[in-house]
């Protein structure tokens, strides 16, 4: 037996931020310094996201005012517990949402789901989303629950471990993976390089994907993790009085090209090109430049990496889910392999080799 993905459901928020828009929202803070009135519009020219989604309508300025932006256009900066209480408010819908297109893409119905994996480091909240999964889409009371928090941009790979596990040892077994990330509320004006970054490529979004033993779909051939101890600097996540903080320097980049060979040649049985379709997480562009450049890849292989960010920005544990979703919608053939793989603090690569299985 091997374990298979399905189906993957997404959703997002339904407030639209076009990036120009976005990007002169937070020129226009007045406390901005100097460093940041010239950072802030070049980091968003740079990023080569269109528009993303966010479930602060507030951030559009075609919306009245809210707690991060009130109605002549300045921004707020909310406490750490202001906003963990928006994400208790607001996740569960998205969880919900991407669970249900996964269920329903993949004809299973909600009296099947034998386990369900919940994925986010934007809140903390218990009761969690789980139990709104299993309330909303009429679960099982008994069903299994287990939660992967606060891992960041790679976490959905170690919930694809966890799913695995469990459809390989139970062919009955039926779970169900739920990553959601409300990234935008965490940001505010700022002139710390890190965190308009982190404000020019964040975006909201959630998905959902049913792992079973065989069947048609995206079967999970193996996993590879590798750390690069340099970079644990370099990218991190943490707490702040003012919201969860970012730190995403320019060196990623940069190590990444110099260590994703290495990271996934326990999956190539040759060149990375011979791999049609990869679907990386698009952690900004510069990260996709130098994936493709460092694996010799072709524009085609990460064509879904970049319409992605493109339309949605980083979504954190999301957003790879999101690139096999477009991947898969755009057609992958029948006993093609596709590779898989996202980045996070540590600096982590986490990666999967998958092969397309039709019925």
């Amino acid at each position: 037996m091997t374990a298979t993905i399905r189906a993957i459901g997404t959703a997002v928020p339904t407030t639209t931020l076009e990036q120009g828009a976005v990007r002169d929202l937070f020129s226009a803070q007045a406390e901005l310094g100097r460093l940041g009135r010239r950072l802030v519009p070049a980091a968003f020219d740079a990023s080569a996201v269109e528009h993303r989604h966010t479930v602060l309508d507030e951030l559009d300025r075609s919306r009245p005012g809210g707690l991060f932006r009130d109605d002549d256009g300045a921004l707020h900066s909310p406490s750490t517990g202001t906003r963990n209480d928006r994400y208790r408010e607001l996740a569960p819908a998205l969880f919900v949402e991407a669970a249900r297109d996964a269920l329903d893409r993949a004809r299973v119905g909600p009296a099947d789901v034998t386990h369900v994996v919940t994925v986010s480091c934007t809140g903390f909240t218990q009761p969690g989303p789980d139990l709104d999964i299993v309330r909303e889409l009429g679960l099982a009371r008994t069903v299994f629950r287990q939660h992967v928090g606060f891992m960041g941009c790679c976490a959905a790979f170690p919930a694809l471990r966890i799913a695995a596990a469990f459809a390989e040892a139970d062919p009955a077994a039926v779970v169900l993976v739920v990553c959601a990330e409300l990234c935008t509320l965490h940001v505010r004006a700022s002139d710390d390089p890190d965190q308009i970054v982190a404000n020019s490529v964040f975006g909201d979004g959630a998905a959902g994907v049913v792992v079973t033993a065989d069947g048609p779909g995206l079967r999970i051939d193996a996993f590879a993790t590798t750390v690069v101890p340099e970079g644990a600097s370099e990218m991190a996540w943490n707490i702040g009085d003012e919201g969860f903080e970012m730190v995403l320097s320019t060196a990623v980049p940069k190590l990444v090209g110099a260590t994703v060979a290495e990271a996934v040649a326990p999956l190539l049985d040759g060149p990375a090109a011979d791999v049609p379709v990869w679907a990386v997480h698009p952690g900004g562009r510069a990260i996709l430049d130098r994936t493709q450049q460092a694996l010799d890849l072709p524009d085609q292989a990460m064509t879904a990496s970049r319409t992605v960010l493109r339309e949605h920005g980083n979504m954190s544990s999301a957003t790879v889910l999101f690139v096999l979703r477009e991947a898969l919608d755009a057609g992958v053939p029948d006993g093609a392999a596709v590779v898989a793989l996202a980045f996070g603090p540590g600096l982590t690569v986490e990666s999967a080799r998958l092969t397309a299985v039709q019925a």
